[in-house]
């Protein structure tokens, strides 16, 4: 009985140990979802938005959308989607900041929207630095710069604040760092060891000293809601938390987040 029960144990042990391997192999395949259709700025919506093409260090171009601000002295959105889909889906997003007289930049990535290339995480950050670096070198003031990081792109946006000398960050559904939104089944020391994409949010946070406003779900059943807590209060900086009570994690500008994100930004402007 008792060899029974070993060779149990050792055979669950094996599977457990092979699925957690094909976890660490697969896991770049798991996080990024690219969407693949390239699309004008003007089939989405957005005709005085223009595709600019974004070559990072490493070499690979990635093209975004860019339109100045309608309003002299206002302030340009530098937006980082998501893991998934295309800039072409938070066009939306964009209409609301353009409307608000905001200059916007949609910045897309590697490996999205018929861009080559294959997301990573310093693969993002190289081509968000190119999206920074082209808009300074066009006479954009670092200060005068919003980063917001919508999901996966809180992780990118926390980094660019990091690097540049920034006006203010907004961080839609931001999660602590990605090890912790591994599989359930992943035991959390095996997760920090085999995680290769991280995104450190709560790390950095503490070395945050620009304005933060975090907007987040409490019914956001991808990143829970913990997280963006635990990201705010690490901050070490003015910041603001919206915490909306029926939102989920796709939905936050359905409950009023756009609004009171234009508010946050329009605030502190003065």
């Amino acid at each position: 009985m008792l060899m029974i029960m070993v060779k149990t144990v050792l055979g669950l042990g094996g599977v457990y140990l092979l699925l957690v391997g094909f976890v660490a192999l697969m896991q770049r395949g798991m996080i990024y979802h690219p969407g693949t259709t390239r699309t004008r700025p003007d089939e989405a919506g957005l005709p005085e938005m223009v595709p600019v093409a974004l070559k990072s260090a490493d070499g690979w171009i990635a093209t975004s959308w860019y339109a100045p601000p309608k309003i002299p002295g206002r302030p340009t959105i530098v937006f980082f989607h998501g893991n998934s889909g295309t800039l072409a889906d938070r066009a939306h997003k964009a209409r609301a900041f353009l409307d608000a007289g905001f200059g916007v930049l949609l910045a897309e990535y590697r490996g999205f929207a018929g861009n080559a290339g294959r997301p990573s995480e310093q693969g993002l950050y190289a081509d968000a630095e190119a999206a920074v670096r082209w808009l300074t070198g066009q006479g954009v003031p670092s200060r005068r710069l919003v980063l917001y990081g919508e999901s996966l792109g809180s992780g990118v946006a926390m980094e660019m604040a990091m690097r540049h000398d920034i006006m203010m960050l907004v961080l839609e559904s931001p999660f602590t760092s990605l090890a912790d939104l591994a599989p359930a089944y992943v035991l959390p020391p095996l997760a920090q060891m085999l995680t290769r994409d991280r995104y450190d949010n709560l790390l950095k946070a503490a070395s945050l000293r620009v304005p933060l406003l975090v907007v987040h779900g409490d019914k956001d059943q991808l990143v829970p809601v913990t997280m963006g807590h635990a990201v705010l209060n690490a901050a070490d900086s003015v910041k603001e938390g919206l915490f909306l009570p029926e939102a989920g994690h796709n939905n936050l500008w359905e409950h009023g987040a756009g609004k009171r994100v234009i508010d946050f930004i329009s605030r502190q402007m003065v």
